[in-house]
């Protein structure tokens, strides 16, 4: 491994305008980082790498390399790029064993997360390499969100998530509060009463959008959001039908291989796959089948039927009446985007959304509500996770300076009665309220 990583690391020109580096969404310095692994100074690459990206063990494997690094790199033009990926991976999980650094110390501040995805914890990390008390709360019982809940395992393995919770999180102080669902039991305006100065809103996109067509709601139906979560509660058959040409889609066509069908097909309604062709040449090396120009007009209990498209005069897509076929397949994933599903804003004032429901947010992360800010899905829409943490970069930066300007928290009065007194207090009330032990 060593030695495929460093042959890579040697096809490296070093150029002093970097390409690479300008089609990466989070700048990250690939010649210094390179230059730094060559001269025997990994530790040190390893350093600027988590300084610049905290999320740099996953970006390594998950990013769109062929469209931002490695897809700028000079080599690439008229030979084969040089595979930062590979080089970022090595170094990142080698020198994560390094990092042992405990808690910054108190600034004396407050800040509340929703949401464990990408944007909320680069803003977690951030935001605690400053000092201040960093809470994450999520609906789910682990951090991740869509990395850990619709990435499947054989791209991103839970172990790479496990150790940012440990190495990022449990190490520096950060809490984390998990299956809690704020917009519920517990709302933004809680958290604010509760001392937390700044409240990041990153919830992700849970919730499936859907064709609006008959036959969605049948039992060999899922949608790809809530199957990719947890692929083992469905039971598909052995011919699946993915309808949708993303990312996920590509996901879901290789995990329900992975889960003994033995015939999947990807239906587009396009001539052009979405996801990147990284993914879809996987998922055709694996033996998924692709049909294009279809569109779904009914889900039957043995197959769905798909009408050929043609794009009018517009460039829009339009069904060809007549063409109507059938399909046959055991089991269908519909994996056609999500949409946000969260409570969040609904149960509180003064935060402005789009019909869409998301986030109104500017490009540092402000809501129309002081003191909230938003980024990543539940600002933006669906983004890819290095897109996520360069915009949680800005953002955490924002909320930093938005806390600054402000006063101290007060503390509470009973932060300062001794404990032995609160007791007493305690004992007495129950006596006076006639409480029984």
């Amino acid at each position: 491994m060593a030695l495929h990583v460093m042959e890579e690391a040697n096809r490296c020109l070093g150029c002093k305008n970097p390409r690479c580096r300008e089609g990466c969404p989070i700048h990250t310095n690939i010649p210094e980082v390179i230059r730094l692994l060559k001269a025997g100074k990994l530790n040190d690459a390893g350093w600027m790498l988590f300084e610049n990206n905290p999320l740099t063990t996953v970006c390594s494997l998950v990013c769109n390399h062929e469209k931002q690094c490695e897809g700028h790199c000079i080599r690439g033009i008229k030979d084969v790029p040089v595979h930062f990926s590979v080089i970022e991976n090595y170094i990142s999980t080698t020198y994560a064993n390094q990092m042992v650094k405990g808690p910054q110390p108190s600034n004396g501040r407050r800040v509340a997360i929703i949401g464990a995805g990408p944007a909320g914890l680069t803003i977690a990390i951030i935001l605690a390499r400053y000092g201040y008390g960093v809470t994450i709360f999520d609906s789910k019982d682990k951090i991740g969100g869509v990395m850990r809940y619709g990435i499947p395992d054989f791209r991103l393995p839970d172990a790479v998530l496990d150790d940012i919770a440990y190495r990022h999180l449990e190490l520096k102080g950060i809490q984390f509060r998990p299956n809690t669902t704020i917009g519920g039991s517990i709302t933004i305006d809680d958290l604010f009463r509760d001392g937390y100065q700044s409240v990041f809103v990153g919830a992700g996109l849970w919730k499936p959008r859907s064709l609006h067509i008959k036959g969605e709601s049948l039992g060999h139906v899922a949608f790809a959001i809530n199957y990719l979560a947890c692929p083992e509660a469905f039971r598909l058959g052995e011919r699946v039908i993915v309808i949708g040409s993303g990312n996920s889609a590509m996901d879901c066509a290789r995990t329900a291989i992975r889960q003994g069908a033995r015939y999947v097909t990807v239906f587009n309604r396009r001539d052009k796959i979405a996801a990147s062709q990284y993914e879809s040449s996987y998922a055709k090396l694996e033996g998924v089948n692709f049909e294009m120009m279809k569109i779904p007009v009914e889900i039957l209990e043995d197959s769905v039927v798909f009408a050929d498209s043609e794009f009018d005069e517009n460039g829009k897509i339009r069904a060809i009446p007549g063409s109507e076929k059938r399909y046959p397949c055991t089991g269908v994933i519909v994996a056609v985007s999500q949409e946000l599903g969260s409570s969040i804003v609904s149960s509180t004032k003064d935060i402005g959304t789009q019909s869409s429901g998301l986030v109104i947010a500017d490009e540092d992360g402000r809501t129309s509500r002081p003191g909230v800010f938003a980024a990543g899905d539940a600002a933006h829409g669906a983004r890819t996770v290095v897109e996520a943490v360069a915009n949680g970069k800005r953002v955490a930066e924002t909320m930093h300076a938005y806390m600054q300007s402000l006063p101290m928290p007060e503390k509470s009065a009973y932060a300062e009665v001794p404990l032995a007194d609160r007791v007493e207090s305690s004992v007495l009330t129950e006596q006076v309220l006639g409480i029984e032990k």
